[in-house]
């Protein structure tokens, strides 16, 4: 082979291998979500209210953290006597090469008005604690198979450039020929993460990454990328910076409001929505409350109730939930089985994926399942109320 020649096939190898390793197999089965204890090895301010968090994983797990751009992880902490988990995005480039030194994973936590777990992470964590962390999950993440000349483009708010910074990267790095355009909409220039390496990207790749910064309180030289990113702009933007029909996938990812219109204008566009991915940090009606393990059942007598059978590691179980408490699927098995996978619980990050087999529910929110996914009959479990006097699922299929 010559050296370009080797170059695609070593590309191939490693794209093959961190897929197989990412979604847990040759066929695409998602890897069980399992917690790890991982040790915090930098904190790094990204704005104010911003940080980037860097963990070392040890050698004993390292597979266990392999990823594809666009992932993410959840953490659990205790906190005032309460277990609280979130989901934040990887934010750094695939480590495909390896390397002899210990591995790392990085992710951005943004601090939320009222938010319990960010506003800890922001004035208590440091360098040397130790958080529970799950590996990583979720479908954010490229379908293109071949790179060498696909144009990928990105559209994020605030915090929503998380998985993104990860995405460009590597579409950037696989190919000497791929293109990404990413819009990245903010307040002012002190809200924006990732600021230097965002720049250090666009240094890197000055011909193949363009980079849009839009401002919705801070005057810009170009007035179209000054002000609130509404549909007028929005469309203005696609038209003559971004140019709809020369991209081959899209990557949306922020507050709901924002990814909904920009699906919408696409769809409008006539942009196929097959070719466009997205991602909410928050379901559109705000943050929920986590699922209570471990609360005991109490059912009183000839009280109807749903009988929930679930299949977890190859053992079956079963729990009867009271029909008057309307539980979900997810907080209905965590009464027998603490260690059911679930990361959001608001129908955002996917972890709780189960498939049903046998009766019917009602999902009362679903950002994370692909039409596909649907069809197949999985079901996000913590949205996911029974409507018939026994379900059945599978959290292994």
């Amino acid at each position: 082979m010559v050296a370009d020649e080797l170059a695609q096939a070593e590309r191939e190898r490693i794209a093959e291998a961190l897929l197989t390793a990412a979604v847990g197999g040759p066929h695409g089965s998602r890897r069980r979500g399992r917690f790890h204890t991982l040790r915090v090895a930098a904190v790094r301010p990204l704005t104010d209210d911003a940080i980037e968090v860097t963990f070392t994983v040890p050698e004993e797990v390292r597979d266990q953290f392999d990823y594809l751009a666009g992932q993410h992880v959840a953490l659990r902490a205790m906190l005032d006597g309460r277990e609280v988990r979130r989901s934040y995005s990887l934010c750094r480039a695939v480590d495909a090469g390896g390397g002899d030194g210990p591995r790392t994973i990085s992710i951005a936590i943004k601090r939320d008005t009222g938010g319990r777990f960010s506003t800890w992470a922001q004035t208590g964590l440091k360098v040397g604690d130790e958080l529970d962390v799950m590996n990583p999950q979720g479908s954010f993440t490229s379908t293109l198979a071949d790179l060498d000349g696909a144009h990928v483009a990105g559209i994020a708010a605030g915090s929503g450039i998380t998985p993104l910074m990860a995405l460009a990267a590597t579409v950037l790095a696989r190919s000497a020929t791929s293109r990404f355009t990413l819009v990245y909409t903010n307040r002012s220039s002190l809200d924006v993460m990732f600021l230097d390496d965002l720049s250090d990207l666009k240094d890197r790749y000055p011909t193949r990454l363009a980079l849009h910064h839009v401002l919705s309180r801070e005057q810009r030289t170009a007035p179209l990328l000054s002000g609130r990113l509404d549909e007028p702009r929005l469309r203005r933007i696609l038209d003559d910076l971004v140019l709809p029909d020369t991209v081959d996938e899209w990557f949306l990812c922020g507050p709901f409001p924002l990814v909904q219109l920009c699906r919408d204008t696409l769809d409008d566009l006539g942009v196929d929505a097959a070719h466009v991915r997205y991602e909410l940090f928050t379901p559109a009606d705000g943050p929920r409350d986590e699922p209570g393990a471990g609360v005991p059942v109490v059912i009183g007598e000839d009280e109807p109730v749903t009988r929930i059978e679930f299949t977890l590691d190859g053992q079956s179980q079963s729990v009867d939930s009271p029909v008057a408490a309307h539980e979900s699927i997810l907080t209905a098995a965590l009464h027998v089985r603490p260690d059911v996978p679930f990361a959001c619980a608001g129908g955002v990050c996917g972890t709780c994926r189960a498939r049903l087999l046998q009766g019917s529910v009602t999902m009362t929110e679903n950002y994370a399942l692909e039409p596909d996914e649907l069809e197949r009959g999985y079901v996000l479990t913590c949205q996911s109320h029974p409507t018939t006097d026994a379900v059945v699922v599978d959290y292994d299929v």
